[in-house]
């Protein structure tokens, strides 16, 4: 690996072989999913706030996904960009919050999410890429300052837009930046980024780790890591669905379960993925068949 982890804080050795390519890490799974079966969200209600407002239900996810077997879990910070703000709350509060609710269930590492900022960059949309920069480097700075050990750039569909945010958080602040990005069943991003293309472009920008989360389950998602892993300078991650999403009722159902999660997911760690998790409809229950099968598996060369 070819990862450059000089002038970067690494919480400590176990995260710097992870980042060398040299060691596993298991990520938690999905943060709405838990959150929604609490009942405390109203409908339209950005899962975000909770964290100032139910901070208890929000560590119960994070610790669940702990005792499961998680190593690093992902603050419930998703949708915190000022685009979309709660309820009036600034940037900082609600950073601050969640890497809070993270820590206090005591996982090795805290990681801070950046997501989408749910417009399109020019020329395409109506953001101007310098004004997404300046949101993704205000949130960067609020998760170092919160405390957090990663920032995770995720759910990106938009190689623009995943840049302005990757090169926001490296340039703002220490820490070891991951991106994900988001690809449909056709093997491409809403926007037509192919895994090649999307490897290419990520090794090019110096991130620390990289792959992809979300849209497609773990068979799905396969191929599209094989294809990433061989021309990505750093470590793979592959943070797929429970399965592809479909409407039942009303409700978004995922057909999955954890023990055909895990066994799906063996293809792809084989296919060199070091960090993996779970994105939609995961549970804490498909992190612990998954943490299982890494925990029995060959480590990283």
């Amino acid at each position: 690996m070819s990862t450059d982890l000089s002038h970067r804080t690494v919480a400590d050795e176990h995260l710097a072989l992870v980042l060398e390519g040299r060691a596993p890490l298991v990520e938690d799974g999905a943060m709405g999913t838990m959150l929604q079966r609490t009942g405390l969200l109203a409908p339209g209600e950005p899962p975000e706030g909770l964290s100032l407002s139910a901070p208890e239900a929000v560590t119960a996810v994070h610790r669940a996904y702990v005792e499961a077997g998680a190593q690093l879990v992902t603050a419930n910070t998703f949708g915190a960009s000022a685009l979309k703000p709660d309820a009036g709350l600034s940037v900082d509060e609600v950073f601050a919050a969640a890497v809070a609710c993270a820590r206090a269930a005591e996982p090795r590492y805290v990681a801070a999410s950046l997501g989408p900022t749910g417009r399109l960059l020019e020329p395409w949309g109506d953001l101007d890429p310098d004004d997404a920069s300046g949101l993704f480097a205000a949130q960067a700075r609020a998760a170092e300052a919160a405390g957090a050990d990663v920032i995770v750039v995720e759910t990106m569909t938009d190689l623009g837009e995943a840049e302005a945010a990757a090169r926001a958080a490296l340039d703002v602040t220490d820490l070891p930046v991951f991106v994900t990005l988001s690809f449909g069943a056709g093997g491409r991003t809403m926007m037509g980024v192919t895994p090649e293309d999307a490897a290419r472009a990520l090794t090019g920008w110096g991130v620390h780790a990289a792959g992809l989360n979300c849209s497609v389950g773990p068979r799905e998602a396969a191929p599209l890591a094989a294809a990433m892993a061989p021309l990505l300078g750093c470590p793979l991650i592959v943070k797929p669905n429970a399965g592809l999403p479909r409407l039942e009722g009303g409700q978004t159902v995922y057909d999955v379960g954890p023990e055909d999660f895990a066994a799906a997911m063996a293809p792809i760690l084989e296919a060199g993925a070091a960090i993996v998790g779970g994105c939609c409809g995961t549970t804490p229950a498909h992190l612990a068949a998954l943490a299982a099968l890494v925990a029995a598996g060959p480590r990283p060369a």
